[in-house]
């Protein structure tokens, strides 16, 4: 039986297929496109490789592409329903059973799956891929760090492998609040591969958080080579790029990023990039900057995809397109489309609890802040801001949701809220310019121009990178 390069037994696997196997797994760790064409070619060689049926099936569903995960789906039960599973080794049976339940929806069931498996194949680099993208994909901070970091022992430092796994550990150490060490971790993955866009974007989140947008600006520039074209994060990271261009206060290189790189006539479409964009342009729709034809081709993107109910952080974004765009019916919609979804869905698809709790709350509060209705959308996310984290995504990019509030707090005239959620982030992120402008805002709402003026003078003025 046909072994991979840790030992790992591989079923109806032959060499040939197991090379490119290693190949498929290269190109996912490096987050290169490539990976899709490796896995066929393994299963074009070994048709009935578990592993490849496996692998083939998490790239399926790793994109958050609900038309992608229902091909997947019917790839795979077509390869289950045809085979006897007696043969295959435990790890084999263990990553079946988890792509099963991500397939049928069960996105936290999977997740225990691939932390089972891990435990016992710690070097099982595809398991611990996957079961980092579902942290991240459903907000689990601890997990997306305590997951890697519990099977970074079982490896070889001199392992080629072992450098991603530093960049992946580095990410969970960031979302968990550990920034200095996070960041000293993914800049030990660059240290090793240059090309680690996951390490890059590590990094990129931990000066975020911190603030430190020119420093960003500088490790992007310095990289350039190794992010900004061919990779499967090449956009993501460009909205990180433009994220520090926004809060230097320089509006215009955001837009010459988001209409160069993150939205174009050319653009694939997929709901990772159109998050981006929507997130991007609902910042600016924050600040009150019109961005109408920006938004209006937005949302045309967001509808022709007719998406049904899969990923409840897609929709929030769809919705802040639609209402960027003025297209509050669409928006409505959206809403009753889910409403309607969530009735019937069963109790074990977690998308439906991510809908219900978060997705649907957040929707409605987007649709309120489009019609000027500040105190209901502040009604609306007051509740769910502590929450958030549970129906995904980052620190970064669920604070254009935190941010929601404050302005609707602002706007609706409740100082004391608004007071009491700048303080909050002011304690984090003390050097934040929109922290800042925004107790500036406050203080002339109430009457007290010299603390206005003081607030502002805290605003770190931009400088050049």
């Amino acid at each position: 039986m046909t072994a991979d390069r840790h030992g790992h037994r591989m079923s109806d696997t032959g060499a040939e297929a197991a090379a490119h196997y290693e190949q498929a797994l290269d190109d996912l760790l490096f987050f290169r496109p490539e990976v899709v064409q490796s896995v066929r070619a393994a299963l074009a060689s070994s048709p009935n490789s578990a592993m490849g049926q496996a692998f083939g099936a998490y790239l399926g569903v790793l994109g958050t592409e609900e038309k992608d995960a229902a091909a997947a789906r019917e790839v795979f039960v077509r390869f289950r329903s045809g085979r006897h599973e007696d043969d295959l080794t435990r790890r084999e049976r263990m990553h079946l059973a988890a792509v099963t339940a991500w397939l049928d929806g069960d996105i936290h069931g999977a997740g225990r799956l691939l932390e089972d498996l891990t435990v016992a194949y710690p070097r099982d680099a595809l398991a611990l891929f996957a079961g980092h993208q579902i942290d991240f994909l459903t907000g689990n901070a601890p997990r997306l760090r305590d997951r890697v970091g519990g099977a970074l022992g079982a490896w070889n430092k001199d392992d080629r492998h072992h450098g991603p796994l530093l960049s992946m550990y580095a990410f969970g150490l960031e979302e968990s609040g550990h920034y200095e060490r996070a960041e000293d971790a993914a800049l030990a993955a660059l240290a090793r591969h240059p090309h680690d866009v996951w390490g890059i974007h590590a990094a990129a989140h931990t000066y975020e958080m911190r603030d430190r947008f020119t420093d960003g600006i500088r490790f992007l520039d310095a990289r350039t080579d190794n992010w900004a074209a061919g990779t499967l994060l090449t956009v993501h990271t460009w909205w990180h790029y433009a994220l520090y261009a926004l809060e230097r206060g320089d509006t215009a290189r955001v837009l010459e990023i988001y209409d160069r790189a993150i939205h174009h006539d050319a653009a694939p479409g997929v709901a990772m990039q159109l998050l981006d964009a929507a997130a991007l342009l609902w910042r600016l729709h924050l600040a009150q900057d019109d961005q109408s034809t920006r938004w209006a081709r937005l949302a045309d993107a967001w509808e022709s995809r007719d998406d049904g109910a899969h990923y409840a952080f897609n929709d929030v974004h769809a919705v802040m397109a639609y209402v960027g765009a003025g297209r509050l019916a669409q928006a409505e919609q959206l809403v009753h489309d889910r409403q309607q979804w969530v009735a019937g869905a069963a109790p074990t698809v977690t998308n439906r609890a991510m809908t219900t709790d978060i997705g649907l709350p957040v929707c409605r509060a987007l649709i309120a802040y489009g019609r000027q209705e500040w105190g209901r959308a502040m009604d609306l996310l007051l509740p769910v801001r502590h929450r958030l984290h549970t129906f995904g995504g980052s620190h970064a990019q669920r604070d254009a949701v935190q941010r929601t509030l404050v302005e609707a707090a602002l706007r609706a005239g409740h100082t004391d809220l608004a007071r009491t959620l700048l303080s909050e982030r002011i304690q984090l992120r003390p050097l934040c310019p929109y922290n800042r402008s925004a107790q500036a805002r406050l203080e002339e709402h109430l009457g007290n121009p010299p603390h206005a003026a003081c607030a502002r003078e805290r605003v770190v003025a931009p400088a050049s990178p």
